[in-house]
């Protein structure tokens, strides 16, 4: 889950009604981009240091009455400190291009039953 605005968290929910927050909305221009911290360690734990966060760009760019390009940079990975690089392999198929591709198939789907 999201929570739209800048100061917001994302989340996500438990079949226990957990919640797991994992990001930090730090920008948030609704049609033009989405800024999130990277609370994620190299170990894939939670990091609660903001100083040792990375950030996530996604920008959306129109091309047309029914086109986006939608960009992502995943930056200051250097900021988690030993092991960062293991984050490298998120430019990978199983990483941002999975979860980019799930992105574009669901916003067809909610463009067609409009």
């Amino acid at each position: 889950m999201l929570e739209p605005k800048a100061g917001g968290t994302v989340y996500d929910v438990g079949s226990d009604d957990s919640r797991c927050m994992w990001s930090r909305v730090l920008a948030y221009e609704p049609s033009g981009r989405l800024v999130l911290s990277w609370d994620i360690s190299p170990r894939w734990q939670l990091e609660s240091d903001p100083d040792r966060t990375g950030e996530v760009e996604i920008r959306f760019t129109a091309e047309g009455a029914d086109r986006t390009r939608v960009a992502l940079e995943h930056r200051h990975l250097d900021r988690h400190g030993e092991g960062w690089e293991s984050f490298t392999g998120l430019g990978s198929g199983a990483g941002w291009p999975l979860y980019l591709d799930r992105f574009r198939a669901a916003t067809q789907r909610d463009a067609a039953g409009a």
